[in-house]
């Protein structure tokens, strides 16, 4: 059982990114509920449920080590008594590449307990294509 309070939503989210970034496996488990009815969905993955799968597939990818930001952009919340929802743009800069990545966009559920605020859900997909900007035009429009 994880001895870690975050008194908000927020502060929750943002260990839960710090662990992101640090690859910090136990860091990351502290942030989720200590229940079994938890998901995450990391970018065209399968739907991971319970402890054990989210657990494992973060070990997974924390085992090559440190090596990314994330910068979070355009968040949404919804708040609630008991329950936030945060829907960001995931901007993330994996060292030694040249060009930034499309962003992630991601939604992250948390729960209040009574060992304070957790996540419940983690879904990141990315970020549809950006539409292309209109040429500009030597004449004005008329709309009438």
């Amino acid at each position: 059982m994880s001895t870690k309070i975050f008194p908000t939503a927020q502060d929750c989210q943002n260990a839960f990114y710090e662990a992101l970034e640090r690859c910090n496996l136990e860091a990351m488990m502290a942030v989720w509920a200590e229940d079994e009815d938890i998901v995450c969905v990391h970018p065209a993955g399968q739907r991971l449920a319970g402890q054990a799968q989210v657990r494992e597939a973060w070990r997974q990818m924390f085992a090559a080590g440190p090596n990314m930001r994330v910068r979070i952009t355009q968040q949404v919340v919804i708040s609630g008594v008991m329950l936030e929802a945060h829907s960001v743009h995931e901007n993330i800069t994996v060292a030694g590449e040249q060009r930034p990545r499309a962003p992630m966009v991601a939604t992250n559920v948390y729960l209040r307990t009574a060992a304070g605020w957790r996540m419940i859900v983690h879904h990141a997909s990315p970020a549809p294509a950006e539409p292309a900007a209109e040429p500009a035009s030597a004449s004005p429009k008329i709309l009438h």
